[in-house]
C-alpha cells in the first residue's frame, strides 16, 4: 500500500499518534468524512437551513482533522435523495455547502472529493447519477479546480451505471476510485445493498474480471497514466471473515486483474 483512508479519531493524542506513524511510514493519507455524515445524519443538501449548517459543521471538523494528520484530501457524499420535482433546488443547496467547504479546506490546504452513491437503494443519496454529478463537479471546478469525485466499483451496480459509461463521463473531474464489491440482485440476500462485501461473495457482484474491466477504463480515460494524481483503494469489509485473510485476498484479486487488464 502506498496510501491509506482514514476517518475521524476521537482523541486528540491517537491522532498525534496517527499523524506520527503516517509520516514515519512515508504513507500518504486521504481522510474520510463519509462516516462523519452517515453517524451523525447529517445532510449536505438539507432543505431546513439549521439542519445543512450543522452538516457543513460537522465537514469543516473533518478538514480540521485532516490537516492534523497530513491528509490531502477530505471524501464526503451528499445529503438524502428528494423527489424530483425537488432535485434541483437541493442540488442548488448541495452546490453552496460544497462550496462553503472547498473555501474552507484550501485556507488549510486540504481538497474535497464528492463520492457518487446510490439513490434509491441503501445510501438513497442525492449524488447519485454520474452525468448529475460531473455536472456538479464542473460547476464547482470554476472556482476551486482541485475539488473532484470519487468512483467506487461497488456503487456502480447499485447506481445502475456500467463501468465503461461512468468512468467515462467522470474522466475530466475523477480525482479518487475505490474498487470492491456489492448484492444488488437479491434483496433477501444478508449483504444486500452498500455492505462492501469481499470480492466473489455468493450473490455478489465483482471478483476479478469487474476488477480487470474497471482498471481498464482508468487506463483507457488517463486516471492511471504516469504522474496521474488519482488513487485506487480497496473498500472491502469482512463481514464474518478474518481481516488479514480478507485483505489478502483482496490483494490477490487486483493482481489477477491486473494480469488480464
Amino acid at each position: 500500500f502506498q496510501m491509506v483512508e482514514i476517518t475521524s479519531v476521537n482523541s486528540p493524542e491517537v491522532r498525534r499518534q496517527v499523524a506520527d506513524l503516517l509520516k514515519a511510514s512515508r504513507l500518504e493519507v486521504a481522510f474520510g468524512a463519509q462516516p462523519v455524515l452517515l453517524r451523525g445524519k447529517h445532510d449536505l443538501n438539507a432543505a431546513d437551513a439549521e439542519v445543512r449548517k450543522a452538516a457543513v459543521n460537522a465537514v469543516k471538523g473533518a478538514i480540521d482533522e485532516a490537516a492534523e494528520i497530513g491528509a490531502r484530501r477530505v471524501g464526503i457524499l451528499s445529503g438524502r435523495n428528494v423527489p424530483a420535482e425537488e432535485r434541483p433546488a437541493a442540488m442548488a443547496r448541495l452546490a453552496d455547502s460544497l462550496t462553503q467547504l472547498c473555501a474552507y479546506g484550501r485556507e488549510r490546504g486540504v481538497s474535497v472529493v464528492l463520492e457518487t452513491f446510490d439513490h434509491d437503494i441503501d445510501k438513497k443519496a442525492l449524488v447519485g447519477p454520474t452525468p448529475e454529478a460531473v455536472a456538479l463537479a464542473q460547476q464547482i471546478r470554476r472556482e476551486y479546480p482541485d475539488f473532484g469525485l470519487m468512483l467506487d466499483l461497488s456503487h456502480l451496480p447499485l447506481q445502475g451505471e456500467s463501468t465503461w459509461d461512468a468512468l467515462r463521463t467522470a474522466q475530466p473531474v475523477l480525482v479518487h476510485a475505490h474498487i470492491g464489491n456489492c448484492v444488488v440482485r437479491d434483496p433477501q440476500h444478508p449483504l444486500y445493498g452498500d455492505k462492501h462485501p469481499p470480492f466473489g461473495v455468493p450473490g455478489g457482484e465483482n471478483d476479478v474480471d469487474e476488477v480487470a474491466e474497471f482498471l481498464r477504463a482508468l487506463l483507457e480515460i488517463g486516471y492511471l497514466k504516469d504522474g496521474a494524481p488519482g488513487a485506487v483503494g480497496f473498500e472491502v469489509v469482512p463481514h464474518g471473515q478474518d481481516p488479514i485473510a480478507t485483505i489478502q485476498g483482496s490483494k490477490r484479486v487486483l493482481q489477477r486483474a491486473w494480469a488480464i487488464a
